[in-house]
C-alpha cells in the first residue's frame, strides 16, 4: 500500500497537492483528524484499496500530536511518503489577501501574520518528517508538475537527488539541503543574441563551455556531489535538493543543473527542476524569448 500525507501552512498548496492526487487515482481525504489516520488506513485497506492520499494539518488540532507516532506504524506495512508545503510569511501573507479567506487559527485576539507565526511552529515537528517543498515562487502549474514528479519517484531503494536551479533576484530556495551560486561566472545575459534563450539551449551552452572557469567550476561541485553523497544517504533521509543559482535562474544555473543531472543520471532517482522557467520550456535553438 501507498500511502502519502500532505502537510504544510495554510494558504502554500496543499489542495492543489492533494487534487494531484486524485487524479493519479488516489482516494484522497481532506482535513483528517491525525488520530484517525490509523483507522482510515485499516478500513480502506481492507475495501481494497492501494493508494492513499491524506491532507493533514494545523486543522486537526491537538490530535496533531498523534502523527508521528502513527507514521510510525504504519510503515512497518505500508511505503508512506511524507510531504510538507512550505512558503514565506510574505507570500502567505499576499494569497491571504487576494483570496480574502480566513485562516484557521485566526481570531479576535489573533492577526493573521501571528496566526501564520503560531501555524509555522505547530507544524516544525512535521516539517522534519517529510520532503519539504518550498512553494513561495510556484505557479499553480509549475507546483503540480513537481507534485507529479513527487509521485513517479516513489522510491523505497535509496535517495532521490533533486537538482534545482534558481534565480537569486528572486530568493533562495527555502528546500535546498546544499546551495552553489554560480553567478562568479560569465553572464550569457549580456550578450544580446543569448539574452533570450535559457540555458538548456545549445548557444547558451555552448558559450559556457568555452569558459575555463565554468567547466572547474561544474567539474567541483559534481565531485562534491558525488562525494557526499553517500554520507546524506546514510541519514535516513529520501531526498536532497541541491540548488544551483545565478541572478535571474535563466542562464547560467539552469546550464549547470542540466548538466548535472546528466552526471548522475545512472542513479534510479535524479529529478531536475527550473525554479524560474515555465514547465514547458523545452530544449531548442530558437530565438524567442522565454
Amino acid at each position: 500500500m501507498e500511502l502519502v500525507v500532505i502537510s504544510g501552512l495554510s494558504g502554500s498548496g496543499k489542495s492543489i497537492a492533494l487534487a494531484v492526487l486524485e487524479d493519479a487515482g488516489y482516494y484522497c481525504v481532506d482535513n483528517l483528524p491525525a488520530d484517525m489516520l490509523p483507522v482510515l488506513v485499516g478500513h480502506l485497506r481492507r475495501d481494497g484499496y492501494t493508494r492513499i492520499g491524506v491532507a493533514v494539518d494545523v486543522r486537526s488540532g491537538p490530535s496533531l500530536e498523534a502523527l508521528p507516532k502513527a507514521l510510525e506504524d504504519l510503515r512497518r506495512d505500508a511505503h508512506v511518503s511524507v510531504l510538507f508545503l512550505d512558503a514565506t510569511d510574505e507570500t502567505l501573507l499576499q494569497r491571504f489577501s487576494e483570496t480574502r479567506r480566513a485562516h484557521p487559527l485566526t481570531s479576535e485576539t489573533m492577526t493573521l501574520g501571528e496566526a501564520l507565526r503560531h501555524e509555522r511552529a505547530l507544524l516544525e515537528p512535521v516539517a522534519e518528517m517529510g520532503h519539504r517543498l518550498d512553494t513561495s515562487h510556484l505557479k499553480p502549474a509549475v507546483l503540480r508538475a513537481w507534485i507529479r514528479e513527487f509521485l513517479k519517484v516513489d522510491s523505497q531503494d535509496g535517495l532521490t537527488l533533486v537538482f534545482e536551479s534558481f534565480g537569486f533576484k528572486h530568493g533562495v530556495p527555502r528546500d535546498a539541503d546544499i546551495m552553489f551560486d554560480v553567478r562568479c561566472l560569465p553572464n550569457p545575459h549580456y550578450d544580446p543574441l543569448l539574452r533570450p534563450l535559457t540555458g538548456k539551449d545549445a548557444p547558451v551552452a555552448a558559450f559556457l563551455e568555452t569558459q575555463p572557469d565554468a567547466l572547474k567550476l561544474r567539474e567541483d561541485i559534481a565531485r562534491f556531489v558525488s562525494d557526499w553523497l553517500p554520507k546524506y544517504g546514510h541519514d535516513n533521509r529520501s531526498y536532497l535538493t541541491v540548488a544551483i543559482g545565478c541572478t535571474g535562474g535563466q542562464h547560467r544555473s539552469v546550464w549547470m543543473t542540466e548538466w548535472l543531472a546528466t552526471q548522475f543520471a545512472n542513479r534510479p532517482d535524479v529529478l531536475v527542476r527550473h525554479r524560474e522557467l515555465a514547465p514547458t520550456t523545452h530544449n531548442s535553438q530558437a530565438t524567442a524569448p522565454r
